[in-house]
């Protein structure tokens, strides 16, 4: 659980220099996302009043960062926001990142993932019909017109699915821009944000970035946006200074864990003395195995900021990378202190502890990763990582028990039912541990599953 943790889709596996954890797609993803409690917690502040002006409760709302150099923004599966680092990297102002989010987050309030599905039945009954009268077309004599009916059933299709998406995003527009009003913020973003990249519907499909396929971008639609946009922005606050500095941090964190080292020095040369080019410094230091370098630079942060979480998690992070587990104790406590109610770094917090396998250490790991899984039960990695803290207590059930929720978590289902069934022997059968396991055991099992899907 590092920094920045990259879920991949195969296996929970070692840590690299983005640390590794679960799937993605089990943890609800739709692709390979990172997670990151600094990044997460500015979009946050970002989205959460958009939600709460669409009638959604923020906690319900699941928000993804997809690893990702392309632009594109989406929602899938019900209330579940993916943006991602492309997009991110893109955005030239706050109120572009949030226009985006409020225009997606429209797509929720107009309940458009249920439309979009009958939007795709419609389609298929219309290509449907075109090739049933391009059945009876070649049955009453006429072969070359029934196949081009046929033929042409795929292009009908298209079009009443598109008729349907033009009318989602332009509803999706309207919503956003409201929820924008409704948080007393400028609705110019999403206009320069279009304008900006307006370019790319003149681009062929195969070039065109995925947001831009998914929501085209017609002059039309910018034209009547821009209106309505323009009389928000002139009654709207002027955009805050720390959500301009969050996005430039956001961006600087971005570049110095996925960019090449090169894009780091050209991005942010050593001239540049603002703390978001040291923060990319120290972190493309870090990548590079420039142990001193960056934690000389990260501590330099620290020492200005001394109340910044994040800089004294990157610090620890370094440390523990680097072999110095119980130095990196001391910094990863910080901050948790500092934001206790950020998950990800009592894991980092519970992680470091438990590496040193004293018995205090192990049980205040414990502890940590008991409260991070409270906040967030669909975190493979903290199961992972509270299955190693039970091993070393010798308590062989719980650990079989957290290992069998990571593999459920992640989608393996034969791991989570051989595990689950292992701690139904070891545990005491009226303990709700051993109940959870018998449960696991009833979904994970083959045969029930097969048993399910017929």
């Amino acid at each position: 659980m590092g920094v920045m943790k990259l879920i991949l889709r195969a296996v929970a596996g070692p840590l690299l220099a983005l640390a590794v954890a679960a799937p993605a797609v089990a943890q609800g993803c739709m692709g390979p996302c990172i997670r990151d409690a600094e990044i997460e917690a500015i979009l946050r502040e970002y989205s959460d009043p958009l939600f709460a002006a669409a009638g959604l409760k923020p906690s319900d709302v699941d928000l993804y960062i997809l690893q990702d150099p392309t632009l594109n923004a989406f929602v899938a599966g019900g209330q579940r926001v993916h943006v991602t680092t492309g997009l991110i990297m893109a955005t030239d102002t706050p109120e572009q990142l949030k226009g985006i989010i409020a225009h997606e987050t429209g797509h929720i309030a107009g309940g458009h993932n249920v439309t979009r599905h009958d939007a795709m039945g419609a389609a298929q009954g219309t290509s449907l019909i075109s090739i049933g009268l391009g059945v009876l077309a070649i049955a009453a004599g006429a072969p070359d017109a029934g196949m081009a009916l046929i033929g042409s059933a795929p292009q009908f299709a298209m079009l009443t699915f598109f008729k349907f998406t033009r009318d989602e995003e332009s509803s999706a527009d309207q919503y956003g821009l409201s929820f924008m009003e409704k948080t007393g913020q400028s609705a110019d973003g999403l206009v320069t944000f279009m304008e900006k990249f307006r370019y790319e519907e003149l681009m062929s499909e195969r070039k065109r970035d995925p947001y831009f396929r998914s929501h085209p971008i017609s002059s039309d639609r910018i034209g009547v946006i821009r209106k309505r946009a323009s009389e928000i922005t002139a009654k709207s606050k002027p955009q805050d200074q720390k959500s301009i500095d969050d996005l430039a941090i956001m961006k600087a964190k971005l570049i110095g864990f996925i960019g090449p080292p090169a894009r780091v020095a050209n991005k942010y040369p050593v001239t540049d003395t603002s703390v978001p080019a040291r923060y990319a410094r120290a972190i493309a230091a870090y990548r590079a195995v420039d142990i001193k370098r960056g934690l000389t630079e990260t501590k330099e942060l620290i020492d200005e900021h001394p109340d910044n979480p994040y800089f004294n998690e990157l610090y620890g992070q370094i440390l523990f990378e680097s072999g110095k587990v119980q130095e990196s104790i001391e910094w990863h406590r910080k901050s948790v202190e500092l934001a206790p109610g950020q998950p990800l770094l009592k894991v980092n917090l519970a992680r470091s502890l438990s590496e040193t396998g004293t018995p205090e250490n192990l049980a205040e790991a414990e502890g940590l990763l008991v409260d991070a899984i409270a906040q967030e039960k669909d975190n493979a990695f903290a199961w992972n990582q509270l299955s190693n803290v039970y091993g070393k207590q010798n308590r062989k059930g719980d650990a079989d028990l957290a290992v069998a929720e990571e593999a459920f978590i992640l989608g393996n289902m034969p791991r989570a039912n051989v595990f689950a069934n292992r701690a139904v022997k070891v545990l005491d059968p009226s303990t709700p541990n051993a109940q959870r396991a018998r449960d696991i055991t009833a979904l994970a099992d083959p045969k029930a599953r097969k048993g399910r899907a017929g």
